[in-house]
């Protein structure tokens, strides 16, 4: 959204560094407010693998806001970046703000057997550690972690802010030529927990997984979805088959189209291929498979690849870094 003068003028300006596989995100970031400068760091490595970083303009940035965007798309990468961010605030800033789109581990915020780890508390008193600048605790923005009371995790050196991508979602699906015959189904009542008051205008489906034996199998449990436009809503994939097996149940119960819309395209493995439109059959499987760009190595690897739109999260981080 473009700022008239006297708004740009109010907002504060701010740095924004990046890890290399945000790049392209970063920058769209800068380029949604003239007050958002980007910055680089220089990320090497010593001959034994460890991390050789250089934060450049270091200096410069006393007394300024500054701003990281993350990425912790593997256990291999977090270890630098958390370098950088722990040292970040320390530099005499005005203000620092972690943008951590995906929270990898938000899934594994429960022990229900003596002996599990809950790794999303790991991640989450890792980030609470992140020093106080001389303007307060990091804030850290996040979107549609896995589960909300993951935000007592945190402790107070840190605070949460818990953004969503369904804004974006609603305003694509406002753009389609059958916007009056959509219809969200969620994929077990935890994805209808998670998001059904923020699509509470639209008919809903709710879908639930029964185990049946060995097998957990996919049934409808209510809504109707014949001759609709159904589009499925949850926070992330990982290997696509829940997806899979909820489609096909919204199908045999006369969908018309189906669809599907989740803010973290993880896909481990390459399984966003099983989506790809290879043939007729899977052309008919999904009509689009929206994701936003909170994971930058899936972004590009699906690039014009139907049924794949990115919605983009630039527009949100940029008034992120505004509050």
């Amino acid at each position: 959204m473009a700022l008239s003068e006297s708004q740009s003028n109010k907002q504060k300006h701010v740095h924004l560094f990046y890890y290399p596989e945000c790049e392209d995100l970063a920058r769209n970031v800068a380029a949604q407010s003239s007050n958002i400068t980007l910055q680089t760091i220089k990320w090497r490595n010593f001959d034994d693998g460890f991390p050789n970083i250089y934060i450049n303009n270091a200096q410069d940035l006393r007394g300024q806001h500054v701003a990281f965007l993350a990425s912790f798309s593997s256990t291999g990468v977090i270890f630098e970046q958390l370098s950088v961010i722990y040292l970040l605030p320390r530099l005499f800033v005005a203000s620092f703000t972690l943008v951590l789109p995906f929270f990898p581990t938000g899934s594994f915020e429960r022990m229900e057997d003596e002996g599990d780890v809950a790794t999303a508390f790991t991640l989450s008193r890792m980030l609470t550690n992140i020093p106080i600048s001389r303007g307060g605790p990091t804030s850290l923005v996040i979107y549609d972690i896995h589960a909300l009371q993951e935000r007592f995790y945190f402790g107070d050196h840190v605070l949460p802010l818990f953004e969503t991508g369904i804004p974006l979602l609603k305003q694509r699906l406002h753009q389609l030529p059958d916007a009056d015959n959509i219809v969200i189904a969620f994929p077990d009542d935890g994805a209808w927990k998670r998001f059904h008051k923020l699509l509470d205008h639209f008919a809903t489906v709710v879908c639930n997984k029964v185990r049946e034996g060995d097998k957990r199998i996919v049934r409808l449990k209510e809504g109707n979805p014949a001759g609709c436009h159904v589009v499925i809503v949850d926070d992330l994939v990982q290997s696509g088959g829940t997806l899979i097996e909820c489609q096909k149940v919204l199908a045999a119960h006369g969908a018309a189209k189906v669809s599907a819309y989740v803010t973290h395209g993880v896909f481990p493995k390459r399984s966003w291929e099983r989506f790809t439109h290879k043939d007729e059959s899977s052309e008919k499987a999904f009509s689009y498979f929206w994701i936003t760009d909170s994971c930058p190595l899936t972004v590009k690897a699906i690039a014009n690849k139907a049924p794949f739109e990115v919605l983009s999260l630039a527009g949100s981080i940029a008034d992120g870094l505004q509050i």
